[in-house]
């Protein structure tokens, strides 16, 4: 039997107020849907469906490197009409997991336990209680508890709008059911739609049971409507991360001030300050320290490294040992051996950086391969750009860098080679050289300053 995932993802969100699909709004730095369809993808071999209308082209585009199939909406008629949009492309012998693309953070245990649910022959139902449920259709049980009907916030009584339990809209069922039950959707309500929630009424005419499970805590199906809802469950979402890492042997400084936007791995008594930002796909080795106010994305970083304040590294594998910042900005492609410092106001690209070797002030190493213990004195820019191409710039083991000099690539200085400070190189210095490349310094007596005319 096939698991087919339906994910509803076509609504308009005109309540975000944005050019954006409602369902591509980023939360932990990833589209609220791609959220659903990892999560749908964690239970294994799964057929995924989206259904897509309003900024189809937006969502396909965005998602078109997946291996999704996709069902136009054309015209919103509701949740009953969206899923049998994607109704052809699944067998009557499959079982179907109706999803949201802007419930993001339902865990993959809970679809686990509606589709046991749906294994069996009977329809899983996903509910929950709430304290306001203003706006959420309501949980209708027969005498003995079965669900029976869920009614429409518009549709309902004052009376049935005294039941705290509602849907969430998540269910799972056996295909051949929808395949009966959607053809005899009714739009004979307040608000003229198809609604998925009427075959709960079907299924409980056709004699097949309705369980309802709930889900580990209210957020889990939290739906985004606004953008004020979207701040309110990243936050939450970052709360649980940081939680996590604290368990992990992590310290925060701050659990409240961390973003987490990616899959960060880490090792033990790591401390990260207020204000970090991790996107991307970090690893974190044990011990390591980082400052306030830092950008880390795509990189792995070594034991025992730290990072001082408001540096920015991308891209780039550190080993251990290597201290960073303050100010610093690391760009894809760059590699620090063990030892390395980079300090203040240091940028690099694509530079590999050996053993021991310090860039500690106000430079540019750029497309490089510097040796060990090399010094970088302040101020210098390797000049890898000329317009059109980019050059290389090598820098044997244990040379000396001067402060202000510009090295010319392609060019190399040798090992153990001395670069005179305020130099402009466009030749290559040998091993043990010095290289001395400035214009002649000339002192002028008895010169008088140009004063204001008056």
């Amino acid at each position: 039997m096939s698991t087919d995932v339906v994910i509803l993802a076509a609504g308009q969100g005109s309540r975000m107020k944005s050019k954006l699909p409602k369902v591509m709004h980023r939360l932990a730095g990833k589209p609220m849907v791609q959220h659903v369809i990892d999560n749908a993808r964690a239970l294994g071999e799964v057929n995924l469906h989206v259904v897509i209308g309003h900024g189809a082209d937006q969502v396909q585009s965005a998602l078109s490197d997946q291996s999704l199939r996709f069902a136009v909406q054309l015209e919103q008629l509701g949740t009953g009409h969206a899923v049998a949009q994607a109704l052809p492309s699944i067998g009557e012998d499959a079982q179907v997991l109706v999803l949201y693309g802007d419930v993001p953070l339902t865990r993959p245990e809970t679809f686990e336990a509606l589709l046991k649910i749906a294994a069996q022959g009977h329809l899983g139902l996903l509910t929950v209680a709430l304290a306001d449920p203003t706006g959420y259709g309501r949980i209708i049980r027969n005498p003995v508890g079965d669900v029976v009907a869920i009614v429409e916030h518009k549709d309902a009584t004052d009376e049935q709008r005294q039941i705290a339990e509602v849907n969430t809209g998540i269910m799972a069922l056996p295909a051949q059911y929808l395949h009966e039950w959607l053809p005899q959707l009714s739009s004979d309500n307040a608000q003229g739609e198809y609604y998925l929630t009427d075959v709960i009424a079907m299924a409980a005419d056709n004699g097949v049971r309705v369980q309802a499970i709930q889900p580990g805590c209210e957020q889990e199906v939290q739906g985004v409507n606004n953008r004020s809802q979207l701040a309110a469950l990243e936050r939450w979402h970052q709360m649980q991360l940081a939680e996590q890492l604290m368990t992990e042997g992590v310290t925060l400084a701050d659990p409240a001030r961390i973003d987490v936007r990616g899959a960060l791995s880490v090792g033990r008594d790591i401390s990260i300050d207020i204000n970090c930002i991790f996107e991307g796909t970090v690893e974190i080795g044990d011990d390591v320290r980082i400052g306030p106010n830092c950008l880390i994305r795509n990189c792995r970083i070594g034991a025992g490294t730290v990072v001082e304040a408001n540096s920015v590294i991308d891209g780039t594998v550190v080993e251990s040992a290597c201290v960073i910042g303050p100010f610093a900005r690391l760009r894809p492609g760059t590699e620090l051996a063990e030892g390395v410092k980079v300090g203040n106001f240091v940028e690099t690209k694509k530079a590999r950086i050996g053993q021991g070797s310090k860039v500690n002030h106000l430079s540019y190493v750029g497309d490089a391969l510097i040796g060990r213990d090399v010094n970088v004195g302040a101020g210098t820019i390797t000049c890898n750009y000329d317009g059109v191409n980019k050059s290389l710039t090598e820098i044997g083991d244990g040379a000396f860098i001067g402060s202000n000099s510009a090295l010319v690539a392609p060019v190399s200085v040798g090992a153990g080679a001395t670069v005179g400070a305020g130099s402009t190189l466009t030749k290559a210095v040998g091993d043990g050289e010095l290289a001395v490349a400035r214009g002649k310094q000339s002192n002028i007596s008895g010169w008088k300053r140009p004063v204001k005319r008056s």
